[in-house]
């Protein structure tokens, strides 16, 4: 029977322990970071012991050859599980890493050429320095945010503004570096998605109240970079309910006879003139321009804005659409 003093210590942040052995200290083979793994022994060993259902969540591989190495889980449909896994600089050039899970891993700087990491689990994992060339990657999770957004967040509240926009850069690069391979993989609802987050990162190093991070703001909410030709009909479809709206108090003039709500009138009659300042208000958008109804007063400046608006809405949809489509 073996005595616990003589387990290994590690226990990761969502409590896994490992069973192993100790050497000279509190931590077996695979866990103690003071161990040199260099060595070319080291990839048939961490398969034996990936096989044998060793715990491989925070074992650490720095700077090791693991090459073309197999670690895919032969024997269940679930892949091996890396999360918190150290693999600085790790060489896994043309490794077989199918369904793997690298969740709060570190792959800074890891050579990742040719090798197969479709379907893996990426979420809130360091990559920044990765060597991505020729890197299979459909169907890789990566999650909502990078661990260098996660630790950003976390400096802003903690009111270091210089460390976080220095976080903010890494998870740019990640992001730039990840979708220019993505494109080159072809991959481009991947790419795509990437670039909002690519502008999202170099949005948050700007200055808060600067005229360019507003503009980047509205960019976004507006087609999401251009990655969003959806966002863009809502937003119209929400600009031509409310003029609709500001024009039925405003009033509108329909063939010499002045219409506006009123109290005093019926609210089915209100909600007529409501159907009718909504139909006023397309029209307005669309620049179409029938001349059954005209504005008066306020409500010129109203339909000037919207004409205006609408014009280059619709320009911007269909340059953002053709732009999708052509990928």
């Amino acid at each position: 029977m073996k005595k616990l003093n003589n387990l290994c210590q590690y226990k990761d942040p969502e409590g896994y322990v490992c069973q192993g052995e100790t050497n000279n200290s509190d931590f077996c083979y695979w866990h103690d970071h003071s161990i040199d793994k260099t060595g070319s022994e080291v990839k048939q060993a961490l398969v034996d012991y990936a096989d044998s259902g060793g715990l491989t969540r925070g074992i650490c591989l720095k700077h090791a050859d693991l090459s073309h190495i197999d670690l895919v889980n032969h024997h269940d449909q679930k892949g091996y599980d890396f999360s918190y896994a150290d693999l600085y600089r790790a060489n896994l050039s043309g490794a077989h890493l199918f369904n793997i899970t690298f969740s709060r891993a570190s792959l800074m700087k890891a050579d990742l050429r040719s090798a197969k990491l479709n379907c893996a689990n990426l979420e809130q994992t360091n990559l920044l320095g990765v060597r991505w060339k020729g890197c299979k990657i459909e169907k890789i999770k990566i999650g909502k945010q990078l661990s260098q957004e996660v630790l950003a967040k976390k400096s802003i509240k903690e009111n270091n503004t210089e460390q976080a926009i220095d976080y903010y850069e890494q998870a740019e690069e990640v992001y730039r570096d990840l979708r220019k391979h993505s494109e080159q993989a072809g991959i481009f609802t991947l790419s795509g998605d990437l670039i909002k987050k690519e502008l999202t990162m170099r949005r948050m190093q700007m200055p808060k109240l600067s005229v360019k991070r507003i503009t980047s703001k509205v960019v976004d909410l507006f087609c999401g970079y251009g990655e969003a030709p959806l966002r863009i009909v809502g937003i119209s479809m929400l600009l031509i309910f409310i003029c609709a709206i500001l024009y039925t108090f405003t009033g509108l003039n329909y063939q010499g006879e002045y219409l506006v709500y009123s109290s005093n009138q019926t609210s089915i009659e209100n909600f007529d003139f409501f159907l009718s300042s909504l139909y006023y208000s397309v029209v307005t958008f669309t620049t179409l321009g029938y001349g059954d109804f005209t504005p008066i007063g306020i409500s010129r400046a109203i339909a000037a804005i919207e004409a205006f608006t609408g014009s280059f809405t619709i320009a911007l949809f269909v340059v953002v659409f053709v732009k999708k489509m052509t990928r």
